[in-house]
């Protein structure tokens, strides 16, 4: 499928307030993920993969850790920050798109891909282009089976026999149907163009594409199509899904390939090999370790990032641990996320459960290099809110 005409545009501006700590110095899409990616690298790997050759990134809260992790990007990735003052910030999802009108207009595509840059998947778009250019459809959107009980997260929809949508429901309270929207959208531009200026124009509306978009167009009884996904794809919004996540990643065979050889990982356009190692030995068993990170100590069913240093007699179990955290000596950590760059003191001990991750929040370069308050940005996510934990330089 010719993906020539197809621009990508990725939403990368969210605040990912259900991930905090961890949002409070990354963007969402910036958070690490897997050892060595972010999670932004999927949906843009999908992208080149694909063969779409222009990709816009909209970036708006913590846009420097986007910024720096894109800096050195492949030519075909242009970022498109919100503006500074607050009338020209993106409102929503649909008014992200709205306010780079004429970014799109100047390359001229007959379809837009509108993605979100903060899901776990690995997709062939040109699947999905072809079904929606074979249906002659003004949209069309991606959608997977989730269970029912969990239905109401989603934007949930019903379709006909040809999968063409007859009801669109944004978090539904009782949902009627499983068929989510993963948040993956192909307009046709002439017909999403003019749909934004009359969204625009609305001071009722939200500017979302859930909430106002995908509904303004089956009430205009437009050609709105379904496209069934049955791949592995994860919504890491909270700190749960993201922790779950990763431990989907330790399995034998594992749920999720982290970068399968026929559909490679291509972090800011570059290609990368997996540095990811699986230890199965008396050190780390049943888990992931980047060929970079140094362990003294042990862990198991863990994931240790790049630049990780493990101490003498510790113990991370069941735990991520994210690049260039320093895990001290005769320390024990269960069921938890410790941030970027994080320092936990000799002895301390950090445990969480399978209903309950406690998270160390992630610290900027200046921090970590220059020794760290842990009293003033260390929290861990308890059920009263972010408790401070005992961890330090």
């Amino acid at each position: 499928m010719n993906t020539t005409n197809c621009l990508a545009m990725l939403l990368a501006g969210g605040e990912g307030k259900r991930l905090r700590p961890l949002t409070l110095t990354h963007a969402k899409p910036a958070i690490s993920f897997g050892g060595q990616y972010r999670l932004i690298d999927f949906p843009l790997s999908n992208c080149l993969n694909a063969g779409i050759e222009k990709i816009g990134v909209l970036t708006q809260y913590r846009a420097e850790t986007l910024h720096q992790h894109l800096g050195a990007s492949d030519s075909n990735i242009t970022l498109l920050p919100a503006g500074s003052k607050q009338e020209e910030g993106y409102t929503g999802t649909a008014d992200a798109i709205y306010k780079n009108i004429a970014y799109i207009d100047q390359l001229h595509p007959e379809n837009v891909l509108i993605l979100s840059a903060d899901h776990i998947y690995h997709m062939d778009y040109r699947d999905m282009l072809h079904f929606h250019n074979s249906q002659k459809a003004a949209a069309t959107i991606s959608v997977i089976r989730v269970p029912l009980e969990e239905a109401s997260r989603f934007g949930i929809m019903s379709v006909d026999a040809d999968r063409r949508i007859t009801a669109f429901r944004e978090k539904p309270r009782r949902p009627e149907s499983n068929l989510a929207s993963m948040g993956i959208y192909i307009f046709r531009w002439s017909e999403l163009r003019e749909l934004l200026l009359q969204d625009a124009a609305d001071p009722e509306s939200s500017h979302d594409f859930g909430k106002d978009i995908i509904p303004r167009l089956l009430k205009g009884q437009a050609r709105v199509y379904a496209f069934p996904f049955e791949g592995y794809w994860k919504d890491v919004g909270t700190v749960d899904a993201l922790w779950r996540t990763h431990m989907d990643l330790l399995g034998s065979p594992a749920q999720l390939a982290l970068n399968p050889p026929t559909w490679p990982m291509r972090p800011a356009g570059q290609t990368l090999q997996n540095e990811m190692l699986r230890m199965e030995d008396d050190r780390g068993s049943a888990s992931l370790l980047h060929q970079h990170c140094f362990l003294e100590g042990r862990a198991r069913r863990s994931i240790l990032s790049k630049g990780v240093w493990v101490g003498k007699n510790s113990l991370v179990t069941d735990s991520i641990i994210m690049p260039n955290a320093v895990i001290g000596k005769n320390v024990l950590i269960s069921h938890a996320i410790i941030g970027e760059g994080a320092v936990i003191e000799d002895g301390a001990i950090i445990g969480g459960s399978r209903k309950q991750i406690s998270v160390i929040g992630n610290v900027s370069q200046e921090e970590h290099q220059g020794g760290w308050n842990a009293y003033t940005r260390g929290y861990r996510e308890g059920v009263n809110g972010y408790d401070r934990a005992s961890f330090g330089n």
